[in-house]
């Protein structure tokens, strides 16, 4: 048999298949997905067939793409449907997003189908309400109150009103917040099967209650538990912490958000598209796109006559593969004949456009589109994106990239830079392309992929060795305290085209002979925020994660670590490092000796404050990183520089 990778399954049906099983049974799960992952999978239209052994089979039928009933996997073994290797199969299986699958309202307006290629996280937004101690003094820090638990089954919701969460929303972000909690006491090590049940349970609780943003945080949970627990090369710690304080602190400000936060709180389960008119479209450069959820496709990114950023895109479950043989399609959009690697060069005129609030233009019936004439980088409308400071584009970016920016806030992550190329530098992840942009602040570019299928990494390897080269550049921002970018696109060393990093292979003949002098590479990226210790406190929000709440509480005093963050100005991080580490080694015992229960809830709120600090004060060096000169103290901003949620007090 050939293998097939399996086909998503709903939320719902995982839960239910693990909540049936036996104790017994729920102890071996593990077990049972780690052995069914290595088995032989065979595809026959909408059904993939995993081989159990010699004589049984187990199917997963798929139509649309996703396993969407309990019933539509079945076991050939003696004991199903009472048989764990269902439960297995399914917690085996990618976990679908509802926000993918296709609704009858997406056939007949396609401007409102969302588009998978949305993938990181949404960002956590400032919690006016959110704990004291994410912000104030060091002295006490207060945790928020943990939601109480859930006690009832979910019922179907009313339509929420505006001014304030529902009964039945409060009790869905409940669910999310003690999945989230129990996650974060067990750590990647202990989340197995049965934890990523009770959060793909809470997940779906909450889509049912119209909290489509918490249930979406919570799959993202999952999908980067099974990562990490599958060893998988992208999974990264910092991923996670990301989606975990993204899950909490949604699910906290359920029940105290109102108004306009509550709309951003409880999110949008379809992307709106409202008309825009006519509109004249020059092409940038195409990107291949491919998500950890197993999507694959391209994205093509053109700017309006007034600078205007806006996307095409065409994803769909297939991974790389479908992304490389995509970007040589037709764009769908209108009657135009373009495919996306055309259209990043040429141009388009269109009517009856509709555009995302994040610039994605819609592709229904009646918009229209011919092709046009694009424009170079150099010519306008296009050389007005390379006209604005670095400093303020990466402001700009930051926003948009930010934890706490709100969904559908709009702005790009894109910067548009003239830089000298440096040479290769090496780094603990691997070896990035230093360069100078103007200004003379040196940025480092980093490989937007690294799919071997796709040109990033050779591309940036081959331009290493061409310093001196000056190159026109496209690049995602990194949020580091030292400027750090992802390269998407550049000119053509010839300076006769562009390049599509991601698509198209550069050759050594492309590249001049050098003829500047080679500039010495630090070793080390400067910035404002190159000598904080702030990572002290965010390498000890990082450690929970994999191990749990326990390997915090046991990883020894931590009076130096404060002290020294209280000498680089940084004194509420210090308070948040003390109470983080003495709630997580606090246990009480009852009359007679015995160890009560953690208290995970409020482990969790005081992890979850120190998340978000982190991240504040993270997106202050970041952002200080990129002015010219000396625009930061040598240690970091103290505390008075960075941004405050609105309501924090100190």
């Amino acid at each position: 048999m050939t293998a097939a990778p399996l086909p998503p399954v709903a939320p719902e049906v995982t839960a239910t298949l693990v909540e049936d099983l036996s104790p017994r049974l729920r102890k071996r799960l593990d077990a049972a997905v780690t052995k069914l992952g290595s088995r032989p999978t065979h595809r026959d239209g909408e059904t993939v067939t995993i081989a159990v052994d010699d004589d049984t089979e187990l199917r997963l039928h798929a139509p649309g793409g996703v396993v969407a009933t309990v019933d539509a996997i079945t076991c050939g073994c003696l004991l199903a449907p009472a048989c764990v290797h269902r439960a297995a199969a399914a917690c085996a299986a990618p976990a679908a997003d509802p926000a993918t699958e296709p609704e009858p309202a997406a056939e007949s307006t396609p401007d409102a189908a969302p588009d998978p290629a949305a993938q990181p996280a949404a960002p956590t937004v400032p919690d006016s309400t959110l704990p004291p101690n994410s912000t104030p003094s060091a002295g006490d820090p207060t945790p928020p109150t943990a939601p109480a638990p859930a006690t009832t089954a979910p019922t179907p919701a009313p339509a929420p009103a505006l001014d304030e969460a529902t009964p039945a929303q409060r009790e869905a972000a409940a669910a999310l917040w003690s999945a989230g909690a129990a996650v974060l006491e067990a750590g990647v090590a202990g989340a197995g099967a049965v934890a990523q049940a009770a959060l793909l349970r809470a997940a779906h609780t909450a889509r049912l209650r119209h909290l489509p943003r918490g249930a979406s945080a919570a799959l993202s949970v999952v999908t980067l538990l099974r990562a990490a627990r599958a060893g998988d090369p992208s999974y990264r710690t910092a991923d996670l912490v990301t989606a975990l304080a993204e899950l909490l602190g949604t699910a906290h400000r359920v029940g105290t958000a109102s108004g306009a936060e509550l709309a951003a709180v409880r999110g949008r389960a379809r992307r709106p598209y409202s008309p825009d008119g006519s509109l004249r479209l020059y092409g940038l450069f195409t990107e291949p796109v491919v998500t950890d959820s197993g999507h694959g496709g391209a994205r093509t990114w053109v700017a309006t006559a007034d600078g205007r950023l806006c996307t095409v895109g065409d994803v769909a479950p297939g991974g790389v593969g479908r992304a490389l043989g995509v970007a040589d399609r037709t764009v769908r959009l209108g009657d135009t004949a373009l495919t996306h690697r055309e259209l990043g060069r040429a141009g388009l005129a269109v009517s009856g456009a509709t555009v995302s609030p994040d610039g994605r233009l819609g592709a229904g019936k009646g918009v229209k589109a011919v092709t046009a004439r694009g424009a170079a980088w150099t010519e306008p409308p296009l050389a007005a994106l390379w006209e604005t400071p670095p400093a303020e584009q990466a402001a700009r970016a930051l926003r948009s990239v930010s934890r706490y920016a709100e969904p559908d806030g709009g702005g790009s992550d894109l910067l548009f830079l003239d830089v000298e190329l440096l040479g290769a530098v090496g780094e603990s992840g691997g070896t990035c392309l230093l360069a100078r942009c103007d200004g003379g602040v040196p940025v480092r570019l980093a490989v937007a992929d690294d799919d071997p299928a796709l040109a990033h990494r050779d591309n940036l390897m081959l331009l290493a060795t061409a310093p001196g080269t000056r190159l026109r550049i496209i690049g995602r921002l990194v949020p580091a305290p030292h400027p750090r970018l992802t390269l998407l696109a550049c000119s053509h060393p010839t300076g006769e085209s562009t390049v599509d990093l991601g698509f198209d292979r550069l050759s050594r003949a492309d590249l001049p002979d050098p003829v500047a002098p080679v500039h010495s590479a630090p070793d080390r990226p400067g910035g404002p925020g190159a000598e904080s210790p702030l990572h002290l406190l965010e390498r000890r929000v990082e450690q929970t994660v994999p191990a749990g709440r326990a390997a915090l509480g046991m990883a020894g005093d931590v009076t130096a670590e404060a002290r020294r963050l209280r000498r680089a100005g940084l004194p509420t991080a210090a308070g948040l490092l003390t109470t983080l580490r003495a709630s997580a080694a606090r246990r009480e015992r009852d009359l007679f000796g015995r160890l009560l229960p953690a208290d995970t809830d409020g482990f969790a709120a005081h992890w979850l404050a120190a998340a978000r600090y982190t991240a504040a004060v993270a997106e202050s060096l970041c952002a200080a990183a990129w002015e010219p000169g000396p625009a930061a103290p040598t240690h970091g901003p103290t505390e008075a520089t960075v941004p405050r949620p609105a309501g924090s007090h100190r």
